[in-house]
Parts: structure tokens; C-alpha cells; sequence
């Protein structure tokens, strides 16, 4: 039996073949992986809030979590900038917050009292807050409308150049007329 030589030299052509196969399932493996991360992802559905003030807020929420109402706090959140405070779909209608400013002071808060404490908590049930040890705090209804994700943006309260304690200055029902010419 007469064999060829061996030679560890391949044949050119034979060694582009195998290269154009090599690129062919290369690329055939690669556009399914393309397809998925180019895929349209589902929209995040979510209960968000947005700082739109000057100032670092503190965030408590409260909402109906199955047959019982549970308060959460406190997101700190920085000037203009957003949190999500749940994530997934929203199953309630309506949901409770409570915020603080950390570097002006003051509130944005409601008439729907439910429990809070100074530090990070979560509290089940609204009623006894402070038989139970917490405060009663006032939050400010948000209505969702039933929608699935929501947004809450959080302003600056209106500001007048109004002095202090002062009543504000209410145009009158019938201005006064100047006084007719004899």
C-alpha cells in the first residue's frame, strides 16, 4: 500500500471551507442571541416617585396589602431624581405618602393618618399608632386610577413674596370705582 506523505500543511482550499462553515454556524448561533437582547422587554410596572424639589426628601408609603394596611418609610431620595418604591404591578387603587423635607423643613402630608416611626420600618395596621408605640402621621391620597404602574412627582409648594403671617391679599369681589364727575 502506497500513501501519501503527510504534511502538517493543509490543503488552502480546504482550509476556507472549513473557515466559511466555522463563520456560518458562528453567525447562525449569533443571531438568535441579537434577537433576544434586541427583543422589546415588557414595561417595568411599578409605583414610582420623583423628587422634582431643591431639597433631599424622606419617603413614608402606605397602601392595602390584602385585608390589612401596611406603612413603609423612609426612601430617602435626592433633589430631582426618582425611586421605585414598588415594584411589579400595582393591586390597589390607591396608595398613602408622606414626605419630609431633610433641608428646609417641611412636609407634604395628608388627612388618611396612618402609624410611622423616626427609623427604617414597616408597620402592619393603621389603627393604635401610638398605643403601639408609633406616631400618627397624615398622608396624602394618590389615585392611581387602577393603572398597573404609577408615578408620583413630588414639587415645591408655591411660594409667595408675602410677608409672614400676613393675610393674603385678595382682590376685591367689586373693585372700587372712581368717583363720578359733577
Amino acid at each position: 500500500m502506497i500513501s501519501a506523505p503527510f504534511s502538517s500543511i493543509a490543503d488552502p482550499a480546504r482550509t476556507r471551507r472549513r473557515r466559511g462553515h466555522a463563520r456560518l454556524l458562528l453567525l447562525a448561533g449569533a443571531v438568535p442571541a441579537l434577537a433576544v437582547m434586541l427583543a422589546p422587554s415588557p414595561a417595568a410596572a411599578d409605583f414610582r416617585l420623583c423628587n422634582r424639589s431643591a431639597s433631599r426628601v424622606g419617603i413614608a408609603l402606605g397602601y392595602k396589602d390584602g385585608n390589612s394596611w401596611s406603612t413603609e418609610g423612609w426612601w430617602n431620595i435626592g433633589p430631582n431624581s426618582c425611586e421605585t418604591l414598588l415594584r411589579g404591578d400595582l393591586v390597589a387603587r390607591y396608595y398613602y405618602v408622606y414626605a419630609i423635607d431633610y433641608d428646609l423643613g417641611g412636609e407634604w402630608s395628608g388627612k388618611a393618618f396612618m402609624c410611622t416611626r423616626e427609623k427604617e420600618f414597616t408597620i402592619r395596621g393603621i389603627a393604635d399608632c401610638l398605643a403601639r408605640g408609633f406616631d400618627r402621621t397624615g398622608f396624602f391620597e394618590v389615585d392611581t386610577q387602577e393603572q398597573k404602574s404609577w408615578t408620583v412627582q413630588l414639587t415645591e409648594p408655591q411660594r409667595s413674596a408675602a410677608v409672614p403671617g400676613a393675610a393674603p391679599a385678595i382682590p376685591p369681589a367689586n373693585p372700587p370705582m372712581p368717583p363720578k364727575k359733577p
